[in-house]
């Protein structure tokens, strides 16, 4: 893979930087490596250490929007993707995305969780290629009222 290829080099074309890793909330650790896969712990949508918003998503009054919802898949995804390179000591040697679950913290009458985790997916696929396997839960609370949290599997580069 050339450097302009190289998932560092697509991040910096998307205008991303990865952040640094979220401290854990409870025991756990944020990404574990187990021979060629790298598995994270699900990630919140932190920026700066904080929740910009929390919430159910759905569509209404005092619900987070599945627009908002699909963003913050992708700030999950970015912040898994900072969780795996800190246990390889650089996103270049992440080969693949394996497989994407996502956590939707839904109004009972939301079913558009699939659409929530595309935000995760499209983001990933932008910086990896490729594709992966995939589930979209619709959950009733998620840790600190978060609307969503996304895990990944990745293969390393060998």
């Amino acid at each position: 893979m050339s450097d302009a290829q190289s998932p560092a080099a697509r991040l910096v074309a998307l205008g991303l930087t990865l952040p640094p890793v979220a401290a854990p909330v409870a025991s756990y650790v944020p990404a574990l490596r187990d021979g060629d896969l790298v598995l994270t712990s699900g990630q919140l949508p932190f920026v700066d250490g904080r929740l910009a918003v929390t919430g159910k998503v759905g569509t209404g009054e005092g619900l987070v929007d599945p627009e908002t919802a699909q963003r913050l898949a992708a700030t999950c995804a970015l912040n898994a993707i900072a969780a795996a390179a800190s246990v390889l000591g650089s996103v270049d040697d992440i080969a693949r995305v394996v497989k994407v679950t996502g956590f939707v913290a839904s109004d009972p009458s939301f079913t558009g969780q699939p659409g929530v985790v595309n935000g995760a997916s499209d983001l990933l696929g932008e910086v990896f290629g490729g594709q992966h396997a995939r589930s979209a839960v619709g959950v009733a609370v998620l840790p600190l009222d978060s609307p969503v949290e996304v895990e990944i599997v990745v293969r390393v580069r060998s």
